[in-house]
């Protein structure tokens, strides 16, 4: 993995709470990450401390890249776990001194550039929900995200991703 992990607090908050700290912090969100931000997930203040670590898809063993369930599936075989969905927002709190990314390309149809994308189990089979979220800075604007895409949907070997990193004892 190319990063030391990160210990982050997840929780805590409520939701409008959450969303006063994101835009106290002029961070944007698209519709996707407004979506995502409206799940069930985020009516759960329970307080939770999660190891989390970055690293591309490449690292995982996708030197091609990979789909979405290909990429779950390397993370799980690398022993590590999805991302609770409410990690996305806390880690956008965490990380804004965040890299400018190399583009401006919001959307483009493909993994944006300089994206750390927060990989979560999808919360549907639906391709038109978003499968999580991703943080990005473009133009001096710090971005949380949401993304779609099918389960077709290959991501660049240089994708970098963030996972959770199991507990001491916790089963695969």
């Amino acid at each position: 993995m190319t990063d030391p992990d990160l210990q982050l607090a997840l929780g805590g908050l409520s939701r409008d709470a959450l969303r006063e700290a994101l835009a106290g912090e002029g961070v944007a969100l698209n519709a996707y990450a407004e979506t995502l931000l409206e799940h069930s997930a985020f009516d759960d203040r329970t307080e939770q401390t999660v190891r989390v670590t970055r690293c591309s898809v490449a690292e995982l063993g996708r030197p091609d890249g990979g789909t979405l369930p290909q990429i779950h599936a390397a993370a799980a075989a690398a022993g590590l776990r999805p991302c609770p969905l409410r990690t996305g927002p806390f880690l956008r709190l965490a990380l804004m001194g965040q890299e400018q990314a190399p583009d401006a390309v919001l959307s483009a149809g493909r993994a944006p550039t300089g994206a750390l994308h927060v990989l979560s189990a999808p919360l549907s089979a639906d391709h038109e929900v978003p499968k999580g979220f991703y943080l990005r800075v473009v133009d001096g604007t710090v971005w949380l995200r949401g993304y779609r895409c099918d389960d077709e949907y290959v991501m660049p070997p240089e994708s970098q991703l963030v996972l959770r990193v199991p507990e001491a004892g916790e089963g695969s």
